[in-house]
C-alpha cells in the first residue's frame, strides 16, 4: 500500500503567474486537481482505470484559502489526502507549502462525486476495487479551514456580464472546465482592485454543466466589504455554479 497521503513538486511558471509575480488562483486550481489525478490514479479508483469502467469523478465543491501565493519560478508542494469516503460522495483535503523551507501558503478543501458516464447517474464509490479507496481516508492530518458554505445568493442581484463559451473552456470530458468558471469569475474585478485587494479565500460549488457554445450570465451581489457572491447562469435559467470570493 502507498501512503495515504501523496506529495507533488510544481513550479510557479511565469507565464502562470499575474502582474503581480504571483501565481494565478486558477492555476493553483489546476495544480491541486492534478494532485488529486496523481493520487486517485496511484491508487487505484483514478481516472485511467474508472474510464475503463465507464465511470468519472466529478468535482462538486472546491475551497482554497491561501495566506500567499507563490512567486514566480517558485517550486512547491502541493499535499493530497482523502479525508473521508462515503458510498456517492469523497471529501479531498490540499495543502500548498514552499518546497525549499517548507512555508505554508494555505489549505483546499474538496467534494468529489463519483458518475456512471452512460447514465451520468451517481456510482458506488466502494464498488470499485473492492472498496478500495476506504484504505486511504486520512483522518489525522488537518486542515484547518473552514469547509465550503452553502453559497447563499439572492435574487436582486446585479448582472455583471455575459460570456460565450468557445474551444478553450472546454476540457477533455467535452464540458466547460471546472477551474474556467473561476477564471471568468475572477475576471470580474480590474487590475486596480487586486493591487489592493489580493484573494484570500475562494468556494465554488457547481450545480450543473454547460458547453460549447452556450451562453452564461454572471450576477453578482456584495456581502461584505470584501465579500461578494457570484452566480454563473446559462440563457434557460439553469443555475451552473455558485461562487464566493473573499479579498
Amino acid at each position: 500500500m502507498l501512503d495515504k497521503i501523496g506529495k507533488y513538486e510544481f513550479l510557479a511558471e511565469p507565464f502562470h503567474c499575474d502582474f503581480s509575480n504571483r501565481l494565478f488562483m486558477g492555476h493553483l486550481g489546476n495544480h491541486m486537481l492534478n494532485a488529486a489525478d496523481f493520487h486517485s490514479n496511484d491508487r487505484g479508483f483514478g481516472m485511467n482505470y474508472l474510464n475503463t469502467i465507464n465511470k468519472t469523478w466529478v468535482l462538486s465543491r472546491l475551497a482554497i484559502e491561501m495566506e500567499e501565493m507563490p512567486k514566480a519560478y517558485t517550486r512547491f508542494y502541493v499535499e493530497t489526502w482523502v479525508e473521508s469516503a462515503m458510498r456517492f460522495f469523497t471529501n479531498r483535503n490540499f495543502m500548498v507549502s514552499d518546497a525549499a523551507n517548507g512555508k505554508v501558503y494555505g489549505y483546499g478543501r474538496s467534494v468529489w462525486a463519483m458518475i456512471d458516464t452512460e447514465t451520468r447517474q451517481p456510482a458506488d464509490l466502494f464498488a470499485i476495487n473492492e472498496g478500495s479507496i476506504k484504505d486511504y481516508v486520512e483522518t489525522e492530518k488537518a486542515c484547518p479551514i473552514a469547509k465550503s458554505s452553502r453559497v447563499k445568493v439572492g435574487d436582486d442581484v446585479n448582472l455583471i456580464r455575459i460570456i460565450e463559451t468557445s474551444y478553450s473552456d472546454i476540457d477533455i470530458n467535452g464540458h466547460v472546465n471546472s477551474v474556467k468558471y473561476i477564471e471568468h469569475v475572477l475576471d470580474q474585478w480590474d487590475l486596480a482592485w487586486y493591487r489592493e485587494h489580493p484573494i484570500h479565500r475562494l468556494e465554488i460549488a457547481y450545480v450543473a454543466e454547460s458547453h460549447e457554445g452556450d451562453r452564461l450570465a454572471l450576477f453578482r451581489e456584495q456581502e461584505t466589504e470584501r465579500t461578494f457572491n457570484v452566480r454563473i447562469v446559462k440563457e434557460d435559467g439553469t443555475e451552473i455554479c455558485r461562487c464566493k470570493v473573499v479579498f
